[in-house]
């Protein structure tokens, strides 16, 4: 039987050797000039790393923001229909908790969802089809009324 031999797992280290100057930055110690070598101090070749205070700590994705919806093409045409009516001022900015009305915004994503209505025609499921549809009437009678608005 041939037996293939599995590659032994090894160590890497790192031998290159920084020197700290008198202003506090590192270079290798190859790109030191001469007159730099006698001035420095020599740094063992370790990680360096910043000052406490400038250390931040760092929260995973998870924990920063909360879980998001499964993606699919009902939560991509929700999401696609809320753009439109964050652009049409429905809804409020979360930021600065104030409506922002931008309707050129919101008339381009109310057509990018129509091309995709026209796109999919008879590639969606019965329920996708009907969401798609009552969707974009109800985002084009808002439309109307916020141009009217004016």
């Amino acid at each position: 039987m041939n037996k293939e031999k599995k590659p032994e797992p090894f160590d890497v280290k790192d031998k290159r050797r920084f020197v700290v100057n008198e202003t506090g930055s590192a270079k290798a110690e190859e790109e030191q000039k001469p007159e730099e070598k006698n001035n420095a101090s020599e740094a063992p070749p370790t990680e360096t790393k910043a000052p406490k205070e400038k250390q931040q700590t760092r929260t995973s994705p998870s924990e920063e923001y909360p879980p998001l919806p499964e993606v699919n093409f009902t939560s991509f045409i929700i999401s696609l229909s809320q753009a439109a009516l964050f652009h049409l001022g429905l809804i409020e900015n979360p930021n600065t908790r104030k409506s922002e009305r931008n309707i050129p915004l919101a008339k381009h994503t109310i057509d990018t969802m129509a091309m995709f209505e026209e796109k999919t025609k008879g590639n969606l499921s019965n329920e996708e089809e009907m969401l798609l549809e009552s969707l974009l009437a109800d985002l084009r009678l808002k439309y109307v009324n916020e141009l009217n608005k004016k």
